[in-house]
Formats: C-alpha cells, structure tokens, sequence
C-alpha cells in the first residue's frame, strides 16, 4: 500500500543524496559484536575519503581488540545535525582496517580538523596536536554492503 511504513523501497535516499550526506554529515555510529556475540555501537567522528569511513581512537580501547578480533562491523548516520533536511538515515555493513603509520594519522588529524574547525585556525592546529596521541591508531572501515537507505523528503 503507498504511504504506509511496511515497504519502505520507495522511499530509499538517491545515491546523489546518499553521496552528498556521506560528505555533509560528520558523525556516524559505528557497531560491532562483542566477545560473547551482543552488539554495541558508539558515536564517532568520521572522514569520508575514497569510499571509506575514516575514524580514530585509542588503541587500547575495546572497540579496537574487538575489530582486531573480527573486523565484521556496521554504520549508520542520519542528517540529523547535517546541513542536509532531517528523515534521511543510511546503513552499512562492512570491515575494519586499522593503521598505525605516521603518514596516515597525519593526513587523518588534519582532514578532520579541516571538517570541525575550518573556521577557527587556531583551535584547528590546537586540535591536531591533541589527537597525535601515543598510541592512537586510524580505522577505515570499507562499506561492503549498503544495508537501508530511506529519504523522508
């Protein structure tokens, strides 16, 4: 029946949308399954940069001995907080690499300090140099399959 919330096809977000929100949008939730199967998921910053999310995080916490475990994970985001209209959502499955070079948590730490503080330079480079930590590692998480999609527009 059109206009009701059963099938939902009709409503999927166009990939022009789908782009521009990847692109817009700077926070996403990022799941996994934990060592005795349940899902749990947090909030994170992202980069989205050659068809990867882009993340990071300590290399201590749970999250990354449970994608060092099975890289098996989930993301989803909403416009919500976008520049783009609210009612859009998108999920994705995928996998989890992590890296540790030099190169690359450079090139992460000013990528998303260019997305959070354009606008501010001075807290901008103050930012970067908080994110270089010991210890810190990148996460790029390749979306394998495009799980839901839905465009309340």
């Amino acid at each position: 029946m059109a206009g009701d919330f059963v099938d939902l096809t009709s409503v999927a977000m166009s990939p022009e949308t789908e782009e521009e929100l990847l692109r817009t949008q700077t926070e996403c939730t990022i799941m996994w399954p934990t060592k005795d199967g349940h899902p749990i998921g947090v909030i994170m910053s992202y980069v989205w940069h050659e068809g990867s999310f882009w993340l990071t995080s300590a290399e201590n916490r749970a999250r990354v001995k449970a994608f060092r475990r099975d890289p098996r994970v989930a993301i989803a985001l909403t416009s919500t907080g976008s520049a783009l209209a609210p009612g859009k959502g998108i999920t994705y499955k995928g996998t989890c690499v992590i890296h540790d070079d030099e190169a690359r948590k450079q090139w992460y730490y000013k990528a998303l300090a260019d997305i959070r503080y354009a606008d501010d330079p001075d807290y901008h480079a103050q930012y970067i140099k908080s994110l270089d930590t010991p210890g810190r590692v990148i996460l790029e998480v390749k979306p394998e399959v495009r799980l839901a999609s839905y465009d309340g527009a």
